[in-house]
């Protein structure tokens, strides 16, 4: 495993994670509030969703 790729995967995680609280911050704590009310199934779904979105890029980057 490529330590440094790893890394820098992570340091690019963190960084679309926080853009949503510097550019949003106000609304941020409604979005947070929505979450929290929604069902676990739910949540679920869109976890799941995401995760397979990411595998897809991987994959699909593999080329480039």
């Amino acid at each position: 495993m490529n330590f440094a790729l790893f890394i820098k995967a992570l340091g690019l995680a963190f960084i679309l994670e926080g853009i949503p609280y510097f550019l949003f911050a106000e609304r941020m704590p409604d979005v947070l509030q929505r979450l929290l009310e929604k069902p676990p199934g739910s949540l679920r779904k869109l976890g799941l969703s995401a995760l397979l979105f990411g595998l897809v890029l991987i994959y699909l980057s593999q080329g480039l």
